[in-house]
């Protein structure tokens, strides 16, 4: 399965955030030494989802619980796929731009009656702290990072591999952090430019945070958009300094400023963008 061209926006919580039945099976999970690594997970994970779109389209399949994990000096993290989850999404994809006929021949209303519930029950947030539902800890990008993500990160909190086997590029940080960095910012974009898409898509961001417990662990994995990057761009990427030196510029009243570093930026993710006209 070949590197797709995405990059993923990850929380990882510890195990005092599931029930006590989630905890005793994630620990097994991880005992049994069935976590699988990131590298590896948008392959396994485009593999399930395919192949439960191909079960019949009689109702939402019930896919096996796997997740990413990290482990600290001090705690357990986990990561869970909520595969249910982008089996809805695909279904809804897969109606999209379809003549009515097709779409209900290939999704049947009911089968995405189910799924457009599913797909409305996370994205409400009220709905999954008062209810119960099953939180995303996992959100993905094709062609690109999305810029409100680089608000959560310093830049100091890069981690960048270059082994000829394995490149990747990473940054991650608290959930404390990047909660308080999303308000900041918030508060700059509110002031500065108002009810922008931008300003929108950050409080997104920021609500997003909140459905997870306070000691999580948020990651932004760059994934397989390090095959589009040379070594010397990837050690070279300040993109979350990019963003906050846009921010400052803001907030000091220095368009010019503000303007200028997030011009930059967007160049840059520009050009990977423009490779999936090429592919």
């Amino acid at each position: 399965m070949p590197s797709l061209f995405a990059s993923y926006l990850r929380v990882y919580e510890p195990l005092t955030a599931f029930d006590r039945d989630r905890q005793s099976y994630w620990r097994r999970y991880v005992e049994q030494g069935r976590a699988v690594a990131p590298v590896e997970g948008p392959g396994r994970q485009r593999t399930s989802v395919l192949e439960a779109l191909g079960a019949g389209w009689t109702r939402l399949p019930d896919l096996p619980d796997e997740a990413y994990v990290l482990e600290t000096d001090e705690s357990l993290l986990v990561c869970p796929w909520n595969l249910r989850i982008r089996v809805a999404e695909a279904a809804l994809s897969a109606r999209d731009g379809v003549p009515p006929v097709l779409a209900d021949a290939f999704v049947p209303p009911v089968l995405a009656g189910q799924a457009k519930a599913v797909v409305e029950d996370w994205r409400s947030g009220a709905r999954v702290l008062e209810h119960g539902v099953p939180r995303v800890h996992e959100q993905i990008a094709t062609w690109g990072v999305p810029l409100r993500w680089f608000v959560l990160f310093d830049a100091e909190e890069r981690h960048h591999v270059t082994h000829p086997q394995r490149r990747a590029l990473r940054y991650r940080t608290e959930i404390s952090k990047a909660r308080r960095r999303c308000a900041l910012a918030l508060a700059v974009l509110r002031k500065s430019i108002g009810d922008a898409p931008i300003t929108e898509a950050v409080e997104e961001a920021a609500r997003w945070l909140e459905e997870f417990h306070p000691r999580s662990m948020v990651e932004l994995d760059y994934g397989g958009l390090v095959d589009l990057l040379s070594d010397e761009t990837l050690a070279a990427d300040d993109s979350p300094g990019l963003v906050a030196k846009g921010l400052a510029g803001l907030s000091e009243g220095e368009a010019e400023e503000a303007s200028a570093a997030y011009d930059r930026l967007v160049a840059r993710w520009r050009a990977v963008q423009l490779l999936e006209r090429c592919n």
